[in-house]
């Protein structure tokens, strides 16, 4: 594992996923308004938002909620409008940043995430510098209980690339656009999964060979997370299981 997957499983095993319901809820609901408003509030012909719509279910949102987002999107309803914005940048040891914001004030927030990069350490990147280390792609994490036939089984027919062991658990990489056919076929097989998101994964990685380097790294990842406007951030660092433990303690 490494990069944002590994982070993820950092934060769940500290506790500290989730921490604070009412800004996940501002995040996801931010995300399916965008969505919206680039592509439609029509579920069936607008993928992007069909992925953040069940995104925003998976963590509980109401869908009334989610229902106002999507006429604020759309524009039946007054609401602020956002605009996506990603920086690039680095981390200690040279670790390649990608952090994607939905934001209401781009000079404003470009001066925070600057701010944090700064005071942690990290440097930004001019556009384009680190984007070329990752690709998007449809990321299913399912616990290894669940047999590598049966997986590829449901899941081949539907769009499924690859399916790499990750230790705990199986990650099962789809086209961004086939996540939706593949989540549907796994549930269909009665296969159950932890997620199914759309994300950026690292096609190179940069090794952390030491806890205290790690946790500077995962230090300027928290921070950033932490701002409001931050949606993702993702990072082509890869940490090895020994030094995963102690900074996870």
């Amino acid at each position: 594992m490494s990069g944002h997957s590994k982070w993820a499983t950092i934060k769940h095993k500290k506790g500290a996923a989730d921490k604070a319901r009412g800004k996940l809820f501002a995040k996801l609901i931010r995300q399916v308004e965008v969505a919206a408003r680039q592509g439609g509030g029509d579920l069936d012909s607008n993928p992007t938002l069909r992925t953040m719509f069940q995104k925003a279910r998976d963590n509980s949102v109401p869908l009334d909620t989610i229902e106002r987002a999507i006429k604020r999107g759309t524009g039946e309803l007054e609401g602020v409008n956002y605009e996506p914005v990603t920086y690039e940048g680095y981390a200690p040891a040279g670790v390649a940043l990608l952090v994607e914001t939905l934001t209401d004030n781009r000079n404003r927030t470009s001066s925070e995430i600057r701010n944090i990069f700064k005071k942690n350490g990290g440097s930004i990147a001019e556009p384009g510098a680190v984007a070329w280390q990752f690709e998007r792609k449809g990321v299913v994490i399912l616990p290894k209980s669940v047999s590598e036939d049966d997986i590829m089984l449901a899941a081949l027919d539907a769009g499924a690339e690859d399916l790499v062991d990750e230790g705990d658990t199986w990650r099962l990489t789809t086209a961004p656009s086939d996540l939706p056919a593949v989540r549907e076929a796994l549930e269909t097989a009665g296969i159950a999964f932890d997620s199914a998101d759309v994300t950026m994964l690292a096609t190179t990685t940069v090794p952390l060979d030491s806890a205290e380097t790690a946790r500077s790294v995962l230090r300027l990842m928290d921070a950033l997370e932490e701002h409001d406007d931050v949606q993702d951030v993702y990072a082509n660092f890869d940490i090895p299981d020994d030094i995963l433990q102690a900074v996870g303690t």
